[in-house]
């Protein structure tokens, strides 16, 4: 695993977010391994990307991130002259699965895929396979096949060295005495992702855990204990609301709580509202989904990592098409994601974080969302 440093948050500003994904320094491109280049099904000569469809499969429309990189990828691979079929799934795997192998006898050529669960799809994969269809990973890895031709995600690792620093700088550990208590939520186990978001805040936190300056009072560290199946905010809601009864109901401060994104951080959210009186916490999230931000400007949330997904929708099209075109494929990483068959060639984009001092700059400014949306 890439081990990333956190340096300082201020680094990581809207200068950043311009240099990550799709920004004016890309990373070096790099040519794929040579058994990951397969030409799509269509015509060996064929460039005119509106003859090439491509399927995209996302998880649900439960979670707004999911919503909103479908739409992304459809208007961005539709502008671009191809055909779409996007399909959610429900957070149903089986579902997943069953529109996969569809889009593959209806004839796809590409096909990009946010896994539910990442080794669940090894009946479509090796239909893919045999018709030399070439499979994105999208920001989800997809695990145990050698049929995954590239993954497109942002720097995971990174996203939990931002959360953990942001932590560490609000709290001052490094120079105050503490100790502080803080508690952990991580993501679905099911996700690969999570693992790294996890291991990214923890890689920074734990020597203060060690060391005593943090206290996790519920004694829950380990990623088993944290882990929230699905990301679901009611799984963590129940979970926030035990530690809480159990850990500080005798007016006990909680000091921070780590969530590795803002679903997980609304459940939390939520039953600091119902069941906790003392200081309020400092509390992480990801995604930066409206009604977090609207947290995050109330102060019920201090962060939310931005993955500005316009940017990864924006390079996967860029991808599918230097695919069809039988070109070398932009990647900037060749040796971090391991599926457990393979190392994916793999594209990171870089994230930042928004709080209530940048989120005008970074989300409004942008154009990712409105003001009226944030009210």
């Amino acid at each position: 695993m890439k081990k990333i440093i956190g340096s300082a948050l201020t680094l990581l500003t809207a200068t950043a977010l311009l240099a990550g994904c799709g920004g004016t320094t890309a990373p070096t491109t790099t040519a794929a391994p040579a058994d990951t280049t397969a030409a799509p099904a269509a015509d060996a000569g064929k460039t005119e990307s509106k003859s090439i469809r491509v399927g995209v499969s996302m998880p649900t429309k439960d979670l707004q991130r999911w919503n909103q990189d479908g739409a992304n990828m459809q208007a961005e691979l539709e502008a671009a002259g191809y055909t779409v079929d996007l399909q959610y799934a429900s957070n149903d795997v089986q579902t997943q699965l069953s529109q996969t192998e569809n889009m593959i006898s209806d004839g796809a050529d590409v096909l990009v895929i946010a896994a539910i669960e990442g080794s669940s799809l090894g009946e479509a994969l090796d239909m893919a396979k045999s018709k030399n269809i070439p499979v994105i990973a999208y920001d989800r890895l997809i695990m145990n096949s050698d049929a995954v031709s590239y993954y497109a995600t942002f720097d995971n690792y990174m996203v939990g060295t931002v959360q953990g620093q942001y932590i560490i700088d609000q709290l001052d550990l490094n120079n105050a005495a503490g100790p502080f208590n803080i508690e952990i939520t991580a993501g679905d186990p099911g996700d690969n992702n999570a693992g790294y978001f996890y291991n990214g805040a923890m890689d920074l936190l734990k020597p203060f855990i060690d060391s005593g300056k943090l206290k996790v009072v519920s004694g829950q560290v380990e990623f088993e204990q944290v882990a929230t199946p699905s990301w679901a905010t009611e799984t963590a809601q129940s979970r926030a609301e035990n530690i809480l009864s159990s850990n500080y109901a005798d007016g006990t401060n909680l000091d921070a709580w780590l969530c590795s994104n803002d679903s997980t951080a609304m459940g939390v959210e939520n039953a600091l509202a119902a069941n906790y009186t003392g200081k309020y916490p400092i509390i992480t999230g990801q995604d930066c989904d409206i009604e977090n931000t609207k947290n995050m400007i109330a102060g019920k949330q201090s962060m939310s990592v931005f993955k500005d997904t316009r940017k990864l929708a924006s390079q996967v099209v860029k991808m599918v098409t230097q695919i069809v075109n039988k070109e070398t494929v932009d990647v900037n990483d060749t040796s971090t994601y391991n599926n457990g068959v393979i190392t994916v060639p793999s594209y990171l984009c870089e994230p930042v974080f928004a709080d209530a001092n940048n989120y005008k700059e970074l989300l409004i400014d942008s154009g990712y969302y409105t003001e009226d949306q944030l009210k």
